[in-house]
């Protein structure tokens, strides 16, 4: 459902673009999205290193778009840094905007890809190896999400900068009281010049790019680990952007670019509300030493994470929380329609918590077996890991042609 929740932000944030660089019509770029992406996939035929070549040049393109608008826009370094540190929410729909910003940002599937592709590394199959191959990732995944904290910290920045100007216009004032991909075009293209439009659709077009070949490898990943299905990445891809494209196209027909903001926005609190579901079973498993040997999270990394994970379920709650009371006490609801609002959200509510709490303090049972694995346990001498880790790695290595992906 994450994979899906993903993919609509991409098909929209293409539809848009294609609509501010050829005048496109937006229910015509969803469905150009259902194409385009295809074809990238296809490049698969010609090597994974020109796929990784695709996707870094794609990451390139959004972060070389953005700074060449930051140096027009020139936003205060001052600020920019109190923000990122000082944190606040201001103005109706901040706290709506924030999540979905968690979500679109920390993206569930990712966190099962990032895993994953720790096994498709060539590395020796032993104890030191497994080492090895994780402290190396480490470092490369601590180096894409460096720089793609920059690009959004430019994003964000820009944004702000260009609506807190002084000498800014009326009407671009107007469009500054609720932000889309739409009226971001606008108040670029009024206040930074035409290009700086242009440049802001091209890296819409090659971040929804670059964010769908990630998420469709995501996607196969989990297929493949939890389910044990083996399908084609362009099936999984064009069966994910199908489904994917069905409210897209909805909300773009009946709301337009209003609309199709508004879903991409919806689609952003879905992916922040299934973080924690994905965050905690996956602390347990990597925190346990009986499934984990001596390859278990420090207590140091447990803690972080289990804090940070922790953050991610009280923000969720607090939202939650405070739109079912605004909407049953709210004045804007009939007496019946707050009393449906209760019925229906306040089990979705118990639902939730009770499932996070379930899956925080069950019991474990007992050590993974390698037959669930398909790997031996870990022993302390490296060899059922060599062994184990061989098969499972080979098996992965031949159903899913990777080396290395860049993901950003």
């Amino acid at each position: 459902m994450a994979v899906i929740a993903a993919d609509i932000p991409q098909v929209l944030g293409t539809a848009f673009a294609l609509n501010i660089l050829f005048r496109i019509p937006m229910w015509s770029g969803v469905l150009l999205a259902g194409l385009n992406t295809l074809l990238l996939l296809g490049m698969q035929r010609y090597g994974i290193r020109k796929l990784e070549g695709a996707i870094g040049m794609l990451v390139m393109v959004v972060g070389g778009c953005f700074f060449a608008v930051m140096i027009k826009a020139r936003p205060s370094a001052k600020e920019m840094v109190t923000g990122m540190f000082v944190p606040k929410l201001n103005g109706k729909g901040a706290t709506t905007d924030a999540i979905a910003l968690l979500g679109a940002l920390i993206m569930p599937h990712n966190l099962f890809l990032h895993s994953a592709l720790v096994i498709s590394r060539k590395f020796p199959h032993s104890s030191d190896g497994i080492n090895s191959a994780s402290k190396f990732f480490f470092i490369e995944s601590g180096l894409s999400l460096v720089v793609a904290f920059l690009i959004n910290v430019v994003v964000m920045s820009v944004s702000a900068s260009v609506c807190s100007n002084p000498n800014i216009s009326v009407d671009s004032k107007g469009h500054c009281k609720n932000i889309t991909l739409e009226s971001a075009a606008f108040l670029f293209k009024n206040d930074l010049g035409k290009w700086s439009a242009k440049l802001y659709a091209i890296s819409l077009l090659a971040s929804g790019q670059s964010s769908t070949v990630a998420g469709t490898y995501a996607g196969q990943y989990i297929m493949q680990g939890f389910l044990d299905l083996k399908m084609e990445l362009w099936l999984r891809n064009l069966i994910t952007r199908c489904i994917a494209i069905g409210p897209s196209l909805v909300a773009c027909i009946i709301g337009g670019p209003h609309g199709a903001g508004r879903l991409i926005i919806i689609a952003s609190m879905i992916l922040a509300f299934e973080l924690p579901l994905v965050l905690v079973p996956l602390l347990r498993f990597t925190s346990s030493e009986a499934k984990m040997g001596q390859h278990k999270n420090p207590f140091l990394l447990s803690l972080v994470s289990w804090l940070l994970g922790s953050c991610s379920i009280g923000i969720n709650m607090y939202f939650l929380s405070i739109t079912l009371i605004g909407r049953i006490t709210g004045n804007k609801m009939t007496k019946t329609g707050s009393i449906l609002t209760g019925v229906i959200a306040l089990p979705i509510m118990v639902i939730y918590v009770s499932l996070l709490t379930y899956m925080t303090l069950k019991r474990e049972n007992s050590a993974t077996s390698s037959h669930n694995l398909g790997i031996s346990p870990i022993s302390t001498d490296g060899t059922g890991a060599e062994k184990g880790l061989e098969s499972s790695s080979n098996q992965r290595t031949d159903d899913i042609e990777t080396d290395d992906i860049i993901h950003a």
